[in-house]
Parts: C-alpha cells; structure tokens; sequence
C-alpha cells in the first residue's frame, strides 16, 4: 500500500485516487460546512458525540487497556511523544491494511513514525482545500509554486534550472536552497513564466524571495500565498503582500493531525471546528498574558490512538480569559494571536543563504535517540547524535547523506556521537543551536531583511 502510494503521488491521478478519495471527500466538505455554520452549544455536541466514537476503539488498543481509558476524555493522561516512540504497536488499532505511513518534522531532533488511515488523509486534504478557498484559490485547478525545503538538485549544482515540474505540470517545485542574490532572476523569470495562482512556502523561503526581490526591483505577480511549519511574522506577512501583491493564508498543524488553527490577517488565528478535539495545558504566565500548551486529540485517524496528545506547542491569551472563554477558542469561535514556535531552527550558509528543513536530517535514520544541530561558524555545523546500541557506520553515513542534500559544499559537517545534549542555561535542550557569530549574521539578515 505504501508503495502504490508514492507511486500515486506522482501521477496526477494520485491527488483523487489518495488524497481527494471521493469515498470520503464529499462527507468530509459536509462536516466542515456543517460545523463552520454552527453556534457554540452545535458544536459542542457534535465533538462530545464524535469523540465518543474515537475513544471506544481506542480504549481497546494495548495503550487503552493500560492507562484504563474510557468514555470520558478526562479518564485519559495527557499523552507525551515519548511515550508513543517508546512502544509505538501500543498506540495502533484498526487494519493496516489502508495505512499511510508518515514521520514527525522532528523539530526536537527526534522524529516520530505515525500511521494514518486513508480517511484522514483524505479530511486533512479537505482542510486544506477549504484554506485555499479562502484565499481565492480553487484546489483542484490551481497552479502551484512550491518553495519549501524540497531537495530538487545537489546544493552543490549552482547552473540553472533550479526547479522541477511535476502533478503534470501544474506545479513548479523551486528549490530554496539556491535561492540568492546571484539566482533571483532565474527564479522570478521561472515564476512569471509558470504563472501561479498560488505559492505554498515556508515563511522564512517566502521573506528571503520577497527581500530578494524587492532588493533587486524585481516585480512578480502571485494572487494567493499559503505558509505552514514555521512563524509567520506580521513583517513578513506585510512584505508579501506589498512585493507579490497577495493575498496571505498561514496555517498551523503537526504530522500527529491533533490541531489545526489558520488565519488571512496576522494575529487573528482560529482553529478547525471538527479537526480535532482540542484542550489547553496551563503553561504559566508572559507578563499580562496567559501561555497554554495545545493537547490534541485527532477525530478522523482510525489508525493510531493519539489521545490528548501534547504538542509541545504553546499560545498567549488575555489572562482574564476562564473555561468558557479557552472552549469557544477550542471550538473555533475565538480567535488567537499565533503559535509560538521555533523560527531559530534554521542555519545560514557563507553567502547569507538560510536554510530551512533542518528537522529533515534525521528523516529514515535509525538507531538514533535524538540529534542536535549546532552551527560554529557560517562555514562549520556539528551534528551531535544520541546513538542507540545498534547505531552503526550505515547509520552515521545516511545521516550525513541528509545533511549534504541541504548544505552546500561551503559549509563543513561534522557528525559526534555523545552521551548528552547540550542544554541552556534554563536547563532545555534546543534542537538547533548557533553560536555568537552566527547569531550575528542572522541578526544582520534580519536587520536588512525587516523591509516592512
């Protein structure tokens, strides 16, 4: 099944035949219409009577007969990451025979493997759509630019083309990584011949094209941008819309699916009604605000048990806001400022190039607890391994494979095996750490890079 499809993925059938899977597509729009239609008390019982049908096989699962749970969502410990890598066949349930398998960004230097039953990839798609929608874009017939963290070509390959085109030529899959002053142009010209109704990007790809671009003059038209997987800034969000003309779509989720939240205007967050049942972990205090941790729990997965899953994720809200308050902004009805997350997990290359997808490279590496990524120098990065006992030469050498798809040839790798991670003076343990001078550089781009 795996294999048919990635097989699929590449064709444009595979869009229907997986993700848009008309079995499950139609019913999912007439959730989400239904439940984005109704009030507080609608919404309510709906979740409650979905999450009755959620926690009954998951309570027959071996990690349901462990921790006892039940009917009730509060008869359920809140769920840590570890705990579910540490004895994954626990958490599966159901038939794996229409399994998709799928990894964590590893954002903590150690990726999660996750099941996915085809329904909620399929809903998860729908979500998507929906988003697009919002923006002006149709989906199905869109023309898409992609610039994330995709490996199109060797870093070390500085001769255009930097892209690929694939879904039948529908998408122009552009490679971030040789985005630069010295290559703007091909992309521009790349961009305005493809003509996209939309760009799907990372924020921090989407401010280095836009600062690029405004750097040189350069104009380029593109009607709708989506982001994900990183910090939109408001600096950013504006500098978008000012250079590209667009409109700008930012959404948060995990590969876990526990949550869901997007916003078309900075500060204004909102999540998902129906996605996911969603609940608030106290987290202390940010001057005048409160912080919570987003815990999930995934209502369309019929393949892995993730009940009341912490993300690790926090949000600040008014420290008057009680239950009432934390339920509608669960249901969808409240909006939120953003998801605090890690734009520091990027690394800066010699020429001011940052790079994004660092999570990536421990992405089909076994035999590793965790890593750790530490940038010395704009020329040097260190990548410290928590080996387990079967690690092995095999290991370290996929490892630096990973890396070097990302790093161009100007920048030294450095793979350690160690016993400890580095930790903070706070005792935490950063995936990724830059030492001063890189963190004057990235002050500097960030200095020349704030053009709003």
């Amino acid at each position: 099944m795996q294999a048919l499809v990635k097989k699929l993925k590449l064709l444009q059938v595979g869009d229907t035949a997986v993700r848009r899977n008309p079995l499950f597509y139609a019913d999912a729009q007439r959730e989400l219409t239904h439940l984005e239609q109704a009030g507080l008390e609608e919404r309510r019982k709906w979740m409650l009577a979905r999450l009755r049908e959620v926690l009954w096989p998951a309570s027959r699962t071996g990690y349901g007969q462990k921790v006892r749970g039940g009917a009730d969502i509060a008869s359920w410990p809140l769920l840590t990451k570890d705990r579910v890598r540490a004895a994954l066949a626990d958490f599966q349930m159901g038939s794996r025979l229409f399994t998709i398998k799928a990894s964590t960004g590893g954002t903590s230097g150690a990726p999660l493997q996750i099941l996915r039953s085809l329904r909620s990839v399929v809903f998860e798609q729908v979500c998507i759509d929906r988003m697009m929608q919002e923006v002006g874009v149709d989906a199905r017939a869109a023309r898409c630019a992609v610039l994330r963290t995709e490996s199109i070509k060797n870093p070390n390959d500085l001769k255009p083309p930097y892209w690929i085109y694939a879904g039948g030529g529908s998408r122009l899959v552009l490679s971030s990584t040789h985005l630069n002053a010295a290559t703007i142009e091909h992309f521009a010209q790349a961009i305005e011949d493809f003509a996209p109704d939309c760009l799907l990007g990372y924020p921090t790809s989407l401010e280095a094209l836009c600062f690029l671009l405004r750097r040189t003059g350069r104009r380029v038209r593109i009607p709708a941008v989506l982001c994900s997987s990183e910090v939109l800034h408001s600096r950013v969000w504006q500098v978008a819309r000012d250079v590209l003309g667009c409109r700008v779509l930012d959404y948060y989720g995990q590969a876990e699916r526990v949550a869901f939240a997007y916003a078309t205007s900075p500060d204004e967050y909102r999540f998902l009604p129906g996605y996911a049942h969603v609940e608030f972990e106290s987290a202390g205090m940010d001057g005048e605000h409160k912080l919570y941790e987003i815990v999930g729990t995934p209502l369309w997965n019929r393949s892995m048990a993730l009940i009341r899953y912490r993300t690790g994720d926090l949000i600040r809200v008014p420290a008057q806001w009680g239950e009432r308050e934390l339920e509608e902004l669960a249901l969808g009805l409240r909006t939120f400022s953003g998801v605090l997350g890690r734009d520091s997990d990027i690394l800066i290359t010699p020429d001011g190039v940052k790079v994004t997808g660092i999570s990536h490279f421990q992405r089909d590496v076994a035999n590793i607890e965790r890593i750790q990524v530490i940038q010395e120098s704009a020329g040097k990065v260190i990548i410290q391994v928590l080996p387990t006992e079967e690690y092995s030469e095999r290991d370290r050498d996929r490892l630096m494979h990973n890396a070097r798809e990302k790093l161009p040839v100007s920048m030294q790798v450095e793979i350690r095996s160690v016993t400890a991670l580095e930790r903070t003076a706070r005792g935490k343990t950063p995936f990724v750490i830059h030492r001063p001078q890189v963190k004057e550089l990235l002050d500097n781009t960030r200095v020349h890079g704030n053009i709003a």
